[in-house]
């Protein structure tokens, strides 16, 4: 029993020592501490305010403006959509410019770079397609293997093949065997029949169901040859 209440005896001493060097530590770093959470709680308000105060505002704008750009693009009025039209729209390239950093800023570079490729302006294209970043999968997907389309009408076919597999590594039912097909016809291009076999057996066996593995049997007996 003695030795029971002497090990609690050494355990509350234990905890009492403890306490005693934390408020000698705060005591001691009062003023450097006190100015570290002033800096946090300071950063954090600043960032609250930019969002609530100016990014959010921002993101309202980008959003109208957004939506007037769309309804040409609708009508595949791509140059009015892309360019504006006087104060009635400011244009996707406009949009992308002053509203970047809002998400439909960055949706609007995406549709910018479509625009562009669709009035043939394929470097102009690739510059606004590598601003979009979001989560929405088909729409990423179809950007990424919108910029492989870019590089085969430059002729930089190396390029573009890097596009096309990466765009269907996203693993999309509808979208990766397109760029698998896509990637596989130019390593046909490049007399490389191994590497377009490979892709073309991967639409056979992973999308069986889609409509590029429909006819991808003769595409693999020409590379089997």
């Amino acid at each position: 029993m003695a030795k029971k209440e002497e090990k609690t005896h050494d355990e509350l001493a234990n905890v009492e020592h403890a306490l005693t060097s934390t408020e000698a530590f705060i005591e001691k770093y009062q003023k450097q501490i006190i100015t570290g959470v002033g800096i946090i709680i300071l950063a954090v308000l600043l960032v609250m305010s930019f969002k609530n105060f100016y990014l959010d505002k921002r993101e309202i704008t980008a959003q109208d403006e957004l939506s007037k750009s769309q309804a040409a693009f609708a009508t595949d009025s791509f140059r009015v959509a892309l360019e504006g039209k006087g104060v009635q729209s400011m244009g996707f390239r406009e949009i992308s410019s002053q509203f970047g950093i809002t998400p439909s800023g960055k949706l609007a570079s995406a549709y910018a770079g479509i625009c562009c490729y669709k009035l043939g302006q394929y470097d102009e294209a690739i510059k606004f397609l590598s601003k979009f970043s979001g989560d929405d999968n088909y729409f990423a997907v179809s950007v990424i293997g919108l910029t492989g389309d870019c590089y085969v009408n430059l002729n930089e076919t190396s390029k573009a093949v890097g596009y096309f597999e990466k765009a269907a590594d996203k693993d999309n039912a509808v979208l990766s065997p397109v760029y698998l097909k896509k990637a596989g016809l130019i390593y046909e291009s490049m007399n490389q029949p191994e590497k377009a076999e490979k892709l073309y057996t991967k639409i056979k066996e992973k999308y069986p169901k889609s409509s590029e593995a429909s006819d991808i049997d003769k595409y693999l007996a020409r590379v089997q040859k």
